[in-house]
């Protein structure tokens, strides 16, 4: 009897472990129903967008923020042959089971027993899909959680709406996604129209996409073909006949630029100014319900298509003829002056050449600017008054001590100086040393603010990071930042942003404008009030558009000259590693970039024979029916002629008289002023001028300084000599006076003299005009280590 009790409290033991247990999995099972997902959570709004010109012709489409092809498409616009091929290979019985195929899953365990390795699979198309929404480790804890997935999408949706999402996430190699962008990459149709042998190929690919990528391994993805048609006659689906006669027809793929027509890297990168939702920002949705903004409608861009192809035409040409220059990369840029509209953007020569980095884009690419800042800095010391339009600048030797670093010396690559410049004519040259004595007199914060507001957000770093090289190019900026600037001078100083597309197209608005649905942000950031004075700006165009002003560097006939009025500035960054032109008319603004996304220097490349070609080719082919408008003079400037050599008023003397602009308060200085007499600080440049065109009215000795002490050493005194050099009136005879005493001498501007310890006053003389200067010389209480004196400053 006990024994027959304690096999029933046994018995009922079991049965409610096997309840809870029964209970357990039931529970487990249909918790899934509390928390379904349904096909409106996981709906692809974050689609490829198709792309139009201003047009409407067609840019491009199935294009995604992430550089993804993809597009979504209801199940009944799918061709019936691509569901029964992917069904036949991926799933057969899909409509007749749950998340799970219990049969599939018994069939691959004994094959696994079988065999001691894995044999086949038992993933349904749910589970699946539920790996594509969120894709998790090949773990036990990931397969569980792929299961958990796969029964909340079955709890939520019907088997219809499981295979639309499906087709539309399947990998189809490469960056293209869904049956819909793998039939209009491959085959230019839409998936609708897709036949067998078509179909079959394509639902031979999501099974391993990059074993199977149709561009690189065709052979065995017509072996996975075979093996998908094989397995539609076993469901039934087609004949052994038809399967046979699929496999041998012939199909032709498109290239894999057919996805996109024109403008890649300005496609792509608009895709990604597609703001985020705030709750994606912050991270609140997770990956499989995560969508993206937008929908398949046809996005207006401001691109103009046959420009767009002329300019990509242009870039390959130019970089074709630079190839022996180890010349590879360059970019482009155009805009509408009038609205700021994008016309063309060029990112590289070749988008889908990878291996030569095609997908690096050259208009957002960061690289150092050369000389293209300076105009920005010319017209800020103008604003602010610390130059005026007639202003001599100093293009001669300077040196900058700079704490921790070598003494600064800029100098120009041809290591020429000019001695003393007009503005114009230090601008339009683009010399090194007048800019940097310009920068010096704005200061190097109060400039990096006016690149800010420019537009220039890039340029992040301390003022005492870029010092005073920031005028050369010691930042990074990249092509649309500068074309963006550019665009401000060509409207005078009234900043606008950059606009990409039309409002009726369906991207949300980043700037509260009526016919723009895509702008930057310039002119909220930075009102135009910040930067308010018309006049200068057009006195900083009219000297970019004096091609007489650059014939010093560029000369009169360089590609810089064109047959209409045009603005434009060259650039190129130390070792020839980047070349640039930016340049306008009154309707366009045109920038270019030459180089390499690898960082190789360039073989002896500059802007004017880098990047201005192609600025050329565009800006004559822009003008090609029509020609600009002139550019306005500076309003309220008056011209009077100068000297151009001294910038004053011609005298009889003068060999060069030209225009230059003044403002009317310094006309009276003007008309008092004739007297051309450097400073100092021309003393050391003018001492190595064979011949100099810079007379004066009075005699100036240069060598030695007043006030210099040398130093003679014993048994030198043969050997050391000190040369005597003085500037003014080449043609008078010069008389030297020491301590009181003419040098019997016959001589010009230049004599050597034997060094004397003692106290020296040597003068120079010339009918009325003379200088004097007083120097000393001590006997060294030591060897020389090297040939020649020391000078002694004390």
């Amino acid at each position: 009897m006990k024994l027959i009790f304690r096999s029933l409290l046994k018995l009922k033991r079991t049965s409610k472990v096997m309840l809870a247990v029964l209970l357990i999995c039931l529970i487990i099972r249909f918790l899934p129903y509390f928390a379904p997902i349904r096909a409106a959570d996981i709906a692809q709004n974050q689609l490829a967008m198709q792309f139009s010109d201003r047009n409407d012709l067609p840019l491009g489409t199935l294009l995604t923020r992430d550089q993804e092809h993809t597009s979504v498409v209801p199940l009944n616009q799918v061709s019936p042959q691509f569901i029964q091929a992917i069904l036949a290979a991926e799933d057969g019985s899909f409509y007749h089971h749950g998340a799970l195929d219990m049969k599939a899953v018994i069939r691959a365990s004994k094959e696994a027993i079988h065999a001691k390795r894995i044999v086949s699979g038992a993933s349904t198309i749910t589970m699946q899909l539920a790996r594509m929404l969120d894709p998790v480790p090949r773990s036990f804890s990931g397969k569980l959680s792929e299961i958990w997935l796969s029964w909340r999408l079955t709890a939520g949706m019907n088997k219809d709406e499981i295979l639309s999402a499906y087709i539309n996430r399947l990998p189809m190699g490469g960056n293209i996604y869904g049956v819909e962008a793998a039939a209009r990459t491959y085959f230019s149709i839409p998936a609708s129209e897709l036949n067998l042998a078509q179909a079959s190929l394509l639902a031979a690919i999501p099974n391993n996409p990059t074993y199977f990528n149709p561009y690189q391994h065709w052979e065995r993805l017509k072996q996975r073909q075979k093996y998908v048609l094989n397995r539609m006659v076993q469901e039934k689906y087609i004949s052994g006949a038809n399967a046979t006669r699929t496999h041998t027809e012939k199909i032709v793929f498109q290239s894999r630029q057919r996805g996109i027509i024109a403008a890649p890297h300005f496609l792509f990168w608009l895709a990604n100014q597609i703001p985020s939702t705030s709750l994606e920002k912050q991270g609140l949705i997770p990956p499989f319900l995560r969508g993206v903004r937008g929908d398949q409608s046809v996005i207006r861009t401001t691109i103009n298509r046959p420009l767009q192809q002329f300019v990509e035409a242009q870039v390959q040409q130019v970089i074709s003829s630079l190839a022996a220059n180890n010349v590879h990369d360059a970019a482009a840029l155009v805009i509408d002056n009038h609205t700021g509209e994008v016309l063309a953007y060029v990112g590289s020569p070749d988008y889908f050449n990878e291996a030569k980095l095609g997908r690096n884009d050259g208009v957002q690419a960061l690289r150092q600017p050369g000389s293209t800042l300076k105009p920005f800095v010319y017209e800020l010391a103008l604003e602010k008054g610390l130059i005026r339009p007639n202003t001599i600048l100093a293009d001669v030797p300077a040196h900058y001590a700079i704490p921790g670093a070598k003494l600064y010396s800029p100098t120009d690559y041809t290591e020429r100086f000019l001695g003393p410049v007009r503005v114009r004519i230090a601008l339009a040259n683009s010399l090194n040393v007048p800019a940097v004595r310009v920068l010096e007199k704005v200061g190097v914060e109060t400039f990096l603010e006016r690149l800010h507001q420019l537009g220039f957000e890039h340029l992040n770093q301390t003022p005492e990071h870029y010092g005073l090289g920031l005028t050369l190019g010691s930042g990074e900026v990249s092509l649309w930042e500068l074309a963006r600037a550019y665009l401000t001078i060509a409207r005078q100083g009234d900043a606008t942003p950059i606009v990409s597309t039309f409002s009726n197209s369906p991207i949300p608005k980043t700037l509260s404008t009526r016919r723009y649905a895509n702008a930057d942000s310039l002119t909220l950031r930075y009102p135009k009030s910040q930067i308010p004075n018309p006049t200068i700006w057009q006195l900083i165009t009219n000297i970019l558009s004096d091609s007489y002003a650059r014939a010093t560097a560029f000369g009169v006939d360089s590609v810089l000259n064109l047959p209409f009025p045009v603005a434009v500035k060259t650039g190129t960054s130390s070792n020839f590693r980047d070349t640039w032109t930016v340049g306008f008319t009154t309707d366009y603004t045109v920038a270019t970039w030459v180089g390499n996304f690898n960082g190789e220097p360039m073989r002896q490349v500059s802007g004017v024979t880098g990047a201005a070609p192609l600025w050329n080719r565009i800006m004559l082919h822009l003008h090609e029916h029509q020609e600009p408008a002139g550019f306005p003079p500076p309003e309220g400037l008056v011209q009077l002629p100068v000297c151009a050599i001294s910038g004053l008023q011609p005298t009889p003397d003068c060999t060069s008289v030209v225009q230059e602009y003044f403002y009317p308060e310094d006309k009276s200085n003007y008309e008092r002023e004739n007297q051309f007499n450097l400073p100092p600080e021309y003393d050391e440049w003018l001492a190595k001028q064979q011949q100099s065109n810079f007379t004066s009215t009075n005699l100036r000795i240069l060598s030695p300084h007043h006030g210099d002490l040398f130093l003679l050493y014993p048994g030198e005194e043969a050997k050391q000599k000190l040369e005597f050099k003085l500037s003014g009136n080449k043609s008078a005879p010069i008389e030297w006076w020491l301590n009181g005493e003419k040098l019997n001498i016959n001589s010009a501007n230049s004599l050597f003299w034997n060094l004397r310890p003692g106290k020296w006053t040597l003068e120079a003389k010339s009918g009325e005009m003379s200088d004097k200067v007083s120097f000393q010389v001590e006997l060294a209480n030591i060897k020389p280590t090297r040939r020649g004196f020391s000078v002694s400053n004390n």
